[in-house]
């Protein structure tokens, strides 16, 4: 290395980035114009009195309700007809759930976040990125838009609903409770760290396309995902997405792997935050050294 010294402090990076892409490659470095934004506080009572805390729930409880309404009313089409040659099939399923979340960011990253997913929330907390109080809010929100969406789908055609799974998310057979759990985690991860990584500050303010872009990598892992696990888990990724579906189903089977759709999605969002966090950006370590 021509003289240098390799630095074993823990965390450290002497040696910038040797072929920097995008607008990133134009100079500066990495203090050319950035800050860290300080970590969310814990608890804001502020919050509670602001229109726009109660604004931003109700457009997570409005996008999850048009996220299961159109993905679940797409799975009954499937389920329904004779042949799957006829219909749009796994791809099309996993595109209406991608495609929805990509539109559903775009139209709401502005007002909420674009979260409409509790393991979302939940990293993004792990991460300082918001109080615990919208934390709650906004799962809670999730969780009934999710729940009055598939009611909706419900009430087109009962019998078709009930008859053809309701979308709730199962086991498949052939693969083991641990099999769905380990599709969940990686999954959920897949998604998380790609909410990270396309929204991440940093990057933000060094390549003004971006946040532009920020909702399509983000709906096209949820493609990915959808068609890795569909024949494993009917991919859940999504607590309230996967609750939603189990109460307006409420049958037996539905609510035997449940808890997969939580645990899953909730460890896979909290190694995707400590990947980021800590590995990727080493903001812990930066501080340490500032």
């Amino acid at each position: 290395m021509e003289g240098k010294e390799e630095d074993v402090r823990l965390g450290a990076n002497r040696y910038s980035e040797r072929q920097p892409i995008g607008t990133a490659a134009q100079g500066g470095g990495d203090d050319k114009d950035y800050k860290e934004p300080p970590p969310a506080p814990l608890f804001e009572p502020g919050e509670l009195k602001s229109w726009s805390f109660y604004r931003a729930g109700i457009a997570e409880f409005i996008a999850t309700f048009l996220f299961l309404y159109v993905t679940v009313l797409t799975v009954m089409g499937v389920s329904k007809s004779p042949s799957k040659c006829a219909t749009v099939g796994i791809q099309g399923i996993a595109w209406s759930f991608g495609g929805m979340i990509f539109a559903l960011v775009y139209c709401t990253a502005g007002i909420s976040g674009g979260h409409i997913n509790p393991a979302v929330t939940f990293g993004l907390f792990l991460a300082r990125k918001l109080s615990l109080t919208r934390a709650i809010f906004y799962i809670i929100m999730q969780c009934l838009g999710a729940i009055c969406g598939a009611g909706v789908v419900k009430g087109f055609q009962q019998g078709l609903y009930m008859g053809n799974g309701g979308g709730a998310n199962v086991v498949a057979s052939g693969y083991t409770k641990g099999d769905g759990l380990g599709a969940e985690i990686i999954g959920t991860f897949v998604l998380v760290y790609t909410v990270f990584s396309a929204t991440d500050a940093k990057r933000n303010a060094r390549d003004s396309h971006v946040p532009i872009l920020a909702p399509l990598p983000i709906g096209f892992a949820v493609f990915l995902v959808h068609l890795a696990t569909i024949p494993i888990t009917g991919t859940g990724i999504n607590p309230a997405r996967s609750l939603g579906a189990a109460i307006i189903y409420n049958r037996d089977h539905a609510w035997n792997d449940h808890w997969i759709f939580w645990v899953g999605p909730f460890v896979g969002a909290a190694l995707a935050a400590v990947y980021h966090q800590v590995i990727i950006r080493a903001i812990p370590f930066n501080k340490s050294r500032s």
